[in-house]
């Protein structure tokens, strides 16, 4: 090839860099010093080339003066150290049950283990993070979870006791606040103390839902293993509300883990955050083509008459 010829590709690849970054200065603009809450979990937490992707999108997003935050979760890795310790574990309706062992290990992976290795991957991107759980200034306080479940025989509905798991019952974003005016990146890991003192578990998904809405987030994404929301067809589902959910579950389109996950969508959108998006974390840069393209990718969740 000629260098006129070489130069000529260089020029057309620099060109079609260049209207990436054009079609994204609306959204930049847009969304400069705005909040997004991520929840990382799935795939992308087992896979060092994923891993190292997110990391590069988040250092992005602060990059470009959004305030990301991100929640993680850690099941898998809670339950390879249970097993690797010789702790059985037994669930109700895909919840762990969580007995004071359980908790102080699961403590020790989450807060501990994937935290840090988290705030490393930030910081090998160039970014400036600092590890976090719902203990660290007052951020999240918990209450016990209380679940029922019916016997399939006789229908009768028994309490169950799932033991240290909670949910966040208030937060208080002011440790989040300094951190991100300092500068950094907070990573947060689904632990809190309960107003008993307790130490309790709480599913990611669920805080970080209830972060968004504290913060008034302008999106919160849900990475997954999945494509998004699809309907009956198998075809993605692009933007849904609140009443296009009960909808699609009533008539069982929506069901299994899709349903927490909406449920948490739901509850962010309709308490202060401007829209939720459920999209799969196993496709690189997942995120930002949701955000910064035309295209897009998932499914965004938002209130209804919310434009």
């Amino acid at each position: 090839m000629s260098a006129n010829g070489e130069n000529g590709g260089d020029l057309a690849r620099g060109l079609s860099k260049a209207e990436v970054l054009i079609e994204a200065l609306p959204y930049f603009q847009r969304y400069a010093e705005r909040t997004f809450v991520v929840k990382y979990g799935g795939h992308a937490m087992g896979n060092a080339e994923a891993a190292r992707d997110f990391a590069e999108d988040i250092v992005l997003l602060k990059a470009v003066g959004i305030n990301p935050v991100v929640v993680h979760g850690g099941g898998p890795q809670i339950g390879d150290m249970l097993r690797r310790l010789g702790v059985e574990s037994t669930f109700v309706d895909g919840l762990r049950v969580t007995d004071e062992a359980t908790a102080k290990i699961a403590e020790m992976v989450l807060s501990g283990a994937i935290n840090k290795e988290l705030v490393g991957w930030l910081a090998g991107a160039g970014g400036k993070a600092i590890g976090l759980s719902g203990k660290d200034g007052g951020l999240v306080t918990a209450r016990k979870v209380e679940r029922t479940t019916r016997d399939p025989t006789s229908l009768i509905e028994s309490v169950v006791d799932l033991g240290f798991v909670g949910e966040p019952e208030a937060v208080d974003t002011s440790v989040i606040d300094t951190a991100v005016a300092a500068g950094m990146i907070p990573v947060i890991a689904p632990i809190a103390p309960g107003a008993d003192g307790a130490t309790y578990n709480i599913n990611a998904d669920t805080m970080a839902g209830a972060i968004a809405a504290a913060l008034g987030a302008a999106r919160l994404f849900l990475l997954t293993d999945v494509p998004g929301v699809l309907d009956a067809e198998g075809e993605l589902l692009t933007d849904l509300t609140p009443p296009d959910i009960a909808r699609l579950r009533d008539d069982g389109v929506i069901s299994g883990g899709m349903v927490p996950k909406l449920e948490t969508c739901v509850a962010a959108v309709e308490s202060g955050c401007e829209a939720a998006v459920v999209l799969d974390g196993r496709v690189p840069h997942a995120m930002l083509l949701e955000f910064f393209t035309a295209r897009g990718a998932g499914t965004l969740v938002r209130a209804a008459g919310n434009p």
